[in-house]
């Protein structure tokens, strides 16, 4: 469970100081699904980078599991991430001279898992988003949903706690996109996943049973799930 409690985050850009986040409070359950939409620079990628543990806050806590990340080391902050937490991005981050199933495996490497378990792995994960014949083929032979499918394997391969994704159908043409969002749907039941998706697609943001709106580093909830 997360439980982010008085969460402001400061920059300085020249003498000004922004305010991404401003005191914001937020519990989200273990196999929540949650959308987080807002006008651009509103704050929606700072709050999932806080959530991740990619940034910190200024002022308050995040909390996984009652520990906060905000006060973590470097290196138990990256023990956190690696084990716990999967990320999909709106740009697919492959590494192009990479196979499919050794950018799934790359995943594992900090792991410590060996070669032969990463690979076994990495193909069942693939399977498990439509690819196991795709195995050898490079990002380059790819279209643009088998690419983002890859992401998402590699996101699940080490079997998180946490999905969160980034956009992940900015991408995409439409008809993509809704494949993409039916089999990131379906994993988050079948793996019990705790889902937290930025996105600025209303389409997308309809189909959730949490959407979280942020406007001006504030944060209103409407929890569709509560009014049912």
């Amino acid at each position: 469970m997360y439980q982010l409690s008085g969460v402001t985050k400061r920059y300085q850009r020249g003498r000004e100081t922004i305010e991404a986040l401003k005191s914001v409070d937020l519990v989200i359950e273990d196999g929540d699904q949650l959308v987080i939409q807002g006008p651009t620079g509103g704050g929606k990628s700072t709050l999932l980078q806080m959530l991740g543990g990619l940034d910190r806050p200024s002022e308050g806590s995040v909390e996984l599991d009652g520990t906060d990340m905000a006060r973590l080391s470097e290196a138990k902050l990256t023990q956190v991430r690696s084990a716990n937490i999967g990320f999909v991005f709106q740009s697919f981050n492959l590494i192009p001279t990479l196979t499919a199933q050794e950018n799934v495996e790359a995943a594992l490497v900090p792991l410590g898992i060996k070669t032969t378990e990463r690979r076994a792995r990495a193909a069942e994960a693939l399977e498990s988003v439509g690819l196991g014949e795709r195995l050898g083929h490079l990002p380059g032979e790819l279209s643009g949903g088998q690419q983002q499918r890859v992401a998402i394997a590699r996101a699940l391969v080490k079997k998180p706690k946490v999905l969160l994704a980034d956009e992940p159908t900015g991408n995409l043409d439409e008809d993509t996109r809704d494949e993409i969002m039916s089999l990131l749907e379906g994993l988050w039941r079948e793996y019990g996943l705790t889902f937290i998706m930025v996105t600025h697609d209303s389409a997308i943001a309809r189909r959730a049973p949490r959407v979280a709106t942020i406007k001006k580093g504030r944060v209103t909830i409407n929890d569709r799930t509560a009014a049912g």
